[in-house]
């Protein structure tokens, strides 16, 4: 595999995920969000200490899990699952990164509680080749 700026941004980005959402290492974390950080996101509140604190109030049981890493260029999406988040259903997610400078540097998402078998009409999981229990 080459090492291009997609593949390298790919890493990252799961990287950071790990880093913040399952290991809550916020120091650690400050190295792969920018100081400049834009996020889009209608839950989350403006920069990197918007995310930041959202995830300190969040279980400690909050994890992330990815499924797919897409990217191009500077954008990277990835289609994971936050589960332990305190709801009765985990989200699935589909995150869009924009990377500068090596660094997350404007995020957007789209955030769906997941569907169990009975309320799949597809009668397909959303995540993964299992419904949730």
């Amino acid at each position: 595999m080459t090492n291009t700026s997609s593949e390298r941004n790919k890493a990252l980005l799961l990287e950071a995920f790990d880093t913040l959402f399952n290991k809550r290492d916020y120091a650690a974390a400050n190295r792969f969000w920018s100081e400049h950080y834009i996020q889009h996101s209608a839950h989350i509140a403006p920069g990197r200490d918007g995310l930041f604190d959202l995830i300190r109030t969040l279980p400690d049981t909050l994890r992330y899990e990815n499924q797919l890493v897409v990217a191009e260029g500077d954008y990277v999406i990835a289609h994971g699952r936050f589960s332990g988040n305190g709801r009765a259903a985990a989200w699935i997610a589909a995150d869009i990164v924009r990377f500068e400078n090596g660094k997350l540097a404007e995020h957007w998402d789209v955030l769906q509680e997941e569907a169990t078998e009975s309320q799949s009409v597809s009668g397909l999981p959303m995540f993964g080749d299992l419904f949730p229990d």
